[in-house]
């Protein structure tokens, strides 16, 4: 039976990365839902996350590759300094250093406190409703090469809000980058590209912890086979999904995904009271 929760969570992760409606807050409620025991937990989600982020490598390998050598040549002047690849990996670089920070300042908050369905019930309707106003307001004119170092700086501590289960890390940036006036299509490709190095750098971290440690994290809910098979999951459909999603935000709104977010909120609010599910 865990496998197969493990595979259900893996489908659940792979759906939800990519999607402004929060990934690890999807992979909490489904938890709790499939009476997994508890919380997956966060050592769980970081680690089936970097089955996403390979996704995100592999879709978007040309343009890291350019990005890669752009960046890399320009530190050798072989290229200029105000080459727009070279300073999009500078910006990428600048960008993950709040959410590293956050990250190891408020571990302990992260996995514990921050992980309640209140507070994911809560974020999912305030941030939907600002990824709402933002999409309808912005002006959706600037393209990547248009990126700039204090808009760099908003993006990176943009992201760093996903910290919080319901925030949504591609929630957090695009709606960051759709008030800065980003088309909705450049505000997700470089949402998505920010995130490469903190969702591996975080997914390895907690991998080295429960190989290190392994009495506590993954192991208290799913097995290492397990967590890899949601991970080889999540990869496959995350891919499918990010084709989708690009595609689809190159023509039409976030309106539907706001919708969700206020609908999911609303219902996790009713089952809290219930007593349908439990906070923690």
């Amino acid at each position: 039976m865990s496998f197969i929760n493990a595979i259900i969570l893996g489908l659940v992760q792979g759906l939800t990365e990519f999607l402004p409606i929060s990934s690890s807050a999807h992979v909490r409620i489904v938890g709790e839902l499939l009476g997994t025991g508890a919380d997956p937990g966060a050592a769980f989600t970081a680690i089936i996350q970097l089955g996403t982020e390979a996704a995100v490598i592999v879709y978007f390998a040309p343009d890291l590759g350019r990005i890669i050598s752009r960046w890399f040549l320009s530190l050798f002047k072989r290229v200029p300094r105000n080459d727009s690849d070279a300073k999009i990996g500078w910006y990428i670089i600048f960008g993950s250093i709040p959410i590293v920070v956050l990250g190891l300042l408020f571990q302990k908050q992260i996995e514990t406190t921050l992980r309640s369905l209140w507070v994911i019930a809560a974020t999912m309707i305030i941030f939907g409703i600002l990824l709402g106003i933002a999409d309808y307001v912005g002006a959706k004119k600037r393209r990547l090469r248009d990126l700039t170092v204090p808009h760099a700086t908003i993006y990176g501590f943009a992201q760093s809000l996903a910290l919080i289960p319901g925030v949504s890390r591609s929630g957090a940036t695009i709606t960051a980058g759709l008030f800065m006036g980003y088309e909705r299509a450049a505000a997700a490709r470089y949402s998505f590209l920010l995130a490469i190095p903190a969702v591996i750098g975080s997914g390895f971290f907690e991998l080295y912890k429960t190989i290190k440690h392994p009495s506590g994290g993954v192991p208290e809910v799913f097995g290492p086979a397990e967590t890899a098979v949601a991970t080889v999951v999540a990869f496959g459909v995350g891919l499918l999904v990010i084709v989708v999603f690009m595609n689809y935000i190159s023509k039409r709104s976030f309106l539907p995904f706001v919708i969700y977010r206020l609908a999911l909120g609303v219902a996790l609010v009713i089952l809290l009271l219930t007593g349908v599910l439990r906070p923690n």
